[in-house]
């Protein structure tokens, strides 16, 4: 069948940043196996720049979770029943894009069993938390339920400008190796605390630059951290870079430390050495780094109240956090030393 008569497919992930740089395997997994077929994909709103250049979507669809919700809601519907979709995907298990789905007028509407209208789904595919089958493949069982080959890594694609811009604040490096820091989290539990950061900066070998990175709601903590540590060649870009750019820095780096939180999935995406810390959540839930060098940090001794939840808290519930104060210094270093010998 001619490329411009193929039934276009639409995948629907408006989560999170992380979510949508796991979903984007999808994508080359519908290349490899049906390189004819259109593939559009639908964000919130301040995720598009993520596709930005993809070469396998042929358009993103955006929806304005802070303005208008529901009208935006409604109005996607209609645009979405006016394109002629083959399969209509939904990779989250909320109401809202199990709703877009179900009513799509697609010929297969496909999304997990535990969504509200999973009912009206010509094929709803169990979800199950925790037995450490990684999120990736948990997608890839909604477009081929049969699949078990390996897991396959998301991948974004900086564009030129943000090759250029990430270039450009490596020579802050003054050409030496350098080592990235992403501190922050949605999540208070999933953040390794800022004292510990400091430990790790204050121990990090002096030949290091190191850049802390973030978006714009992580520039004030990153400037504290700036503001705290002794160390020197250390430099805040939180909230300068696009995260492509952040992607390409990264991609460069001899190391990037990060919690379990989107920028390990930017590393994922194009391959950059991660090693991430783990506090209140587990690799277990199957969201963990899929770089080829990818370390996982986390207490070193079983903790009964951990993992405490699936995204975490604004606080220990407990109020000790052992699950991040616990972890070692020389665990963090440990990673580093493995990665110098790997390069050597």
């Amino acid at each position: 069948m001619p490329a411009s008569s193929r039934p276009a497919v639409l995948l629907i992930q408006t989560a999170f940043i992380g979510d949508v740089i796991l979903a984007t395997a999808l994508l080359d997994y519908l290349h490899r196996t049906e390189p004819d077929t259109p593939v559009d994909f639908l964000v919130r709103k301040g995720n598009e720049g993520l596709l930005k250049g993809h070469p396998h979507v042929r358009h993103v669809l955006i929806w304005d979770k802070k303005k208008e919700k529901y009208r935006g809601l409604w109005h996607l519907l209609q645009q979405i029943r006016k394109t002629p979709y083959g399969r209509v995907v939904t990779l989250q298990r909320f109401a809202s894009t199990g709703f877009l789905t179900a009513f799509s007028n697609a010929a297969e509407r496909v999304g997990f069993d535990k969504n509200p209208f999973a009912f009206r789904f010509t094929r709803a595919v169990p979800h199950v938390l925790g037995d450490g089958v990684h999120e990736v493949m948990r997608n890839l069982h909604l477009l081929d339920l049969a699949y078990n080959g390996p897991t396959i890594p998301p991948h974004l694609y900086p564009t030129p400008p943000d090759e250029a811009s990430a270039s450009e604040l490596a020579r802050l490096a003054a050409g030496g190796p350098y080592i990235c820091i992403a501190p922050t989290s949605v999540w208070f539990t999933k953040q390794f605390p800022e004292e510990q950061w400091l430990k790790l900066l204050a121990a990090l070998p002096p030949r290091y630059t190191v850049f802390l990175l973030g978006g714009p709601p992580d520039v004030e903590a990153c400037e504290q951290l700036l503001a705290r540590t002794t160390r020197a060649n250390v430099f805040n870009l939180a909230g300068s870079m696009s995260l492509l750019a952040s992607a390409a820095l990264m991609r460069g780096a001899v190391l990037n430390y990060v919690n379990d939180s989107a920028p390990m999935h930017l590393c994922s995406a194009v391959g950059a050495p991660v090693c991430a810390v783990y506090c209140s959540t587990v690799p277990a839930f199957g969201f963990g780094p899929l770089s080829p060098f990818s370390r996982v940090v986390e207490i070193p001794y079983p903790l009964e109240c951990r993992p405490c939840g699936l995204h975490g808290y604004k606080a220990c519930p407990l109020g000790h956090f052992r699950c991040a104060h616990d972890i070692q210094t020389s665990q963090l270093l440990a990673v580093l030393a493995e990665r110098e010998q790997e390069l050597a």
